[in-house]
């Protein structure tokens, strides 16, 4: 019977690519030996591993929607009285001019990406900063330095498999003898076994450790961005080479500013009478404060702007805008001296008994319903 690859990834069968990455890296980092010590972490890691190589592949991952297993795919037949030899990797390599080689695989294997989330205000999202960082990641083991054996000692050739990495077996079917190729479950496909690991990573050949290192932000980066520092990542079994790390930048809100996109907003509260007569104000920027001019009638929603006083844009030159926007604010508490004078305000105005103020009657929606049209 065929392995459910989706199911052991957890994954519905029109999965993208990137769910099905998503998945995988996510069960990786339950189940891998280096931080989930239950007994069959190993080998449901093994199962995970082998479901990802399936379904990231599209030719493998055809032959499962098919109803096949390519992991146990017996091969194109043979002569009468024979064992079938070719296997997917083979069938694979026939088909389409290439051949898979086969042999132990390296105990020495790339390490997975890291990811980390730092937390920044917008100013230094806006110009930039270079932020200390502390990470836990695995590095190699000074003291076997990757191999993984104690000092002094080397990995044995597996008897089982007598160092190929892989074993075979012989089955029968209506087609005749079928032989199918999997790997040695005595060395897990290395070829060789550690009898002497060393005692400081366990025969992993790397150990897991707080480190420092310092990113540099550039200037104009937003929230969700990821930055990636090459080969700062989690180092691989057997010393392997590092992955990346990826750092992702989450902007904390800021108590005057709202970022859209470079552009800067706020709100500036204006009295009521600096709004009639006109005024300078003082307003908050990132580069300092500036003075902004109120004209005289200013209305509540007039909006501001200063170029050029906006954030840094991340791909060219300049920045983006700051957006002031000014609300009228009416006094509600007066004492009597001051009522006296917008009492004689409004006389003067002629504003006792305002009516509603209408829309021009130069077009619109709104003016052909209040002209009655």
């Amino acid at each position: 019977m065929a392995t459910d690859y989706y199911a052991v990834l957890g994954v519905r069968t029109d999965a993208t690519s990137e769910e099905i990455k998503r998945a995988y890296r996510k069960l990786a980092r339950q189940l891998h030996p280096d931080v989930n010590p239950e007994p069959d972490a190993k080998e449901r890691f093994a199962e995970v591993k082998a479901a990802y190589e399936v379904l990231s592949d599209p030719a493998k991952r055809e032959i499962v929607d098919l109803g096949g297993d390519p992991l146990a795919q017996p091969g194109m037949g043979g002569a009468a009285g024979q064992p079938f030899t070719m296997g997917f990797e083979d069938l694979f390599g026939a088909v389409f001019g290439q051949r898979t080689a086969r042999g132990p695989r390296p105990r020495m294997r790339p390490g997975s990406d890291a990811l980390i989330r730092l937390d920044l205000g917008i100013e230094q999202t806006a110009f930039g900063v270079e932020q200390e960082l502390t990470i836990d990641t695995a590095i190699t083991c000074t003291t076997c330095r990757g191999a993984g054996t104690a000092v002094g000692t080397l990995p044995s050739t597996c008897d089982i498999c007598a160092g190929r990495g892989e074993v075979q077996t012989v089955q029968r079917s209506f087609l005749g003898q079928m032989m199918m190729t999997r790997p040695c479950a005595n060395c897990q496909g290395y070829g060789t076994v550690i009898l002497h690991p060393c005692g400081e990573c366990g025969g992993d050949g790397r150990v897991r450790t707080r480190r420092s290192l310092t990113a540099k932000v550039p200037a104009g980066v937003g929230d969700g961005m990821r930055i990636r520092l090459s080969g700062e990542g989690e180092v691989g079994p057997g010393g392997g080479p590092a992955g990346d790390l990826y750092i992702e930048i989450h902007e904390r809100q800021h108590d005057i500013f709202t970022r859209d996109g470079d552009d800067l907003h706020c709100r500036v509260a204006v009295p009521m009478t600096a709004a009639a007569l006109g005024t300078d104000m003082t307003v908050q920027t990132l580069d300092g404060e500036e003075t902004v001019e109120v004209k005289p009638g200013t209305q509540s929603g007039t909006v501001v702007r200063l170029r050029a006083r906006g954030v840094p844009h991340l791909r060219s030159a300049g920045r983006g805008d700051l957006h002031i926007h000014l609300e009228v604010r009416t006094p509600v508490r007066l004492d009597a001296e001051q009522e006296r004078l917008m009492r004689e305000l409004a006389k003067l105005r002629d504003e006792e008994h305002p009516e509603p103020i209408r829309p021009s009657s130069s077009g619109g929606f709104f003016s052909k319903l209040f002209n009655g049209r």
